[in-house]
């Protein structure tokens, strides 16, 4: 009798923060190498750092160790990449926001401020059929945000990506090449 143990490979999220030159092109560079290697991005967000020469982009993806750590390395070898660091399971802060247009009505309208309320949601737009809510949050309180509100319509969603920052003094030190 022959038996087969099949090891199943658990894919976790991993969030890589890439310092890179504030020039054109480089987040197509950064986007094709994902591209090129089949490598799906979950979120990704850009802004300028401190410095206004550098940028830095936050991209959260599946996948393991090994991959997570081959991305890093091919990343690296961009030019306009000056650091790449993937930060820590549970030692990095996460954000993301959302904003929400709801449907509603006179009649639902108060619980709808509940349910923005208990979340602590701004209400940023109103008018007679529609109640426009911002939330910033870790990914999963923004899940259960809309999962309250989707019996009332949700109309439209736009988020950011997540950001992130490593937990306290460590820092991604702007060193050119």
């Amino acid at each position: 009798m022959i038996v087969l143990i099949r090891k199943e490979v658990q894919a976790l999220k991993y969030t890589l923060s890439v310092l890179v030159e504030n020039c054109p092109g480089v987040l197509s560079k950064v986007s094709g190498l994902f591209s090129r290697r089949a490598f799906n991005i979950d979120s990704l967000a850009v802004g300028v750092t401190q410095d206004p020469t550098v940028s830095r982009i936050t991209i959260v993806v599946n996948g393991d160790d090994a991959t997570t750590e081959q991305v890093e390395k091919q990343l690296n070898k961009l030019v306009d990449v000056i650091k790449v660091k993937t930060l820590p399971h549970g030692g990095y802060i996460s954000r993301e926001l959302i904003l929400l247009k709801i449907a509603c009505n006179v009649s639902n309208r108060g619980e709808i401020i509940q349910i923005a309320d208990i979340f602590q949601a701004k209400i940023i737009d109103v008018t007679h059929t529609t109640l426009t809510l911002e939330f910033s949050g870790i990914v999963s309180r923004i899940a259960s945000l809309e999962n309250m509100l989707q019996p009332y319509g949700i109309r439209e969603i736009v988020r950011t990506g997540t950001i992130a920052l490593e937990k306290g003094p460590q820092e991604i030190l702007i060193n050119k090449k």
